[in-house]
């Protein structure tokens, strides 16, 4: 743990100094732990004269998304998201210790019952999803905020859209 504080402190470090090195490389944890410190992220540097292929970089990009968006009154999981419910499945099944919780949302519009129901759909669809793709059943948690907790306020489609969403937070 604090290996990886005193990397992380190096890290943001160099960023602030103006390090000219952008390519990064995730670190997914050596030893798996239910500490949501050892979750996927975009911390780990490229080697000098290691080039990211293109497929390495999609797959940095989409392990490093935590939110997938959904349609009005729709539980379905839209295309754009599949790369990363796949980038997920794939870690979390090499990481079998790993935890993620599923926090499922809707936007303000309905019965606050009805977004309960709504948010617990979506959620339950990102971990079939998951579950197709290596995840154990032990890994995943799910719960529906329903309009409980929005991501943005308002009563407008740019605020709806952002609130109709699946949240992947990892830890216990």
């Amino acid at each position: 743990m604090r290996n990886v504080l005193i990397v992380t402190m190096l890290a943001a470090a160099l960023v602030l100094t103006g390090c000219k090195s952008d390519k990064v490389k995730p670190t997914p944890p050596s030893t798996p732990t239910e500490d949501a410190s050892q979750a996927p992220d975009n911390t780990g540097q490229v080697a000098p004269g290691e080039e990211l292929t293109a497929a390495e970089q999609a797959r940095q990009k989409a392990l490093a998304a935590r939110v997938i968006y959904f349609d009005f009154d729709n539980a379905d999981i839209r295309p754009e998201y599949r790369d990363v419910v796949a980038a997920h499945a794939a870690y979390l099944a090499t990481s079998p210790n790993m935890k993620v919780r599923l926090e499922g949302h809707a936007d303000e519009r309905g019965s606050r019952e009805y977004n309960i129901g709504l948010g617990e759909l979506r959620a339950q669809a990102v971990r079939r999803a998951l579950m197709l793709q290596g995840t154990g059943d032990g890994q995943l948690v799910t719960v529906s905020y329903g309009e409980e907790r929005p991501a943005v306020t308002g009563s407008d489609e740019a605020a709806w859209t952002k609130n109709r969403r699946v949240e992947l937070v990892y830890g216990n």
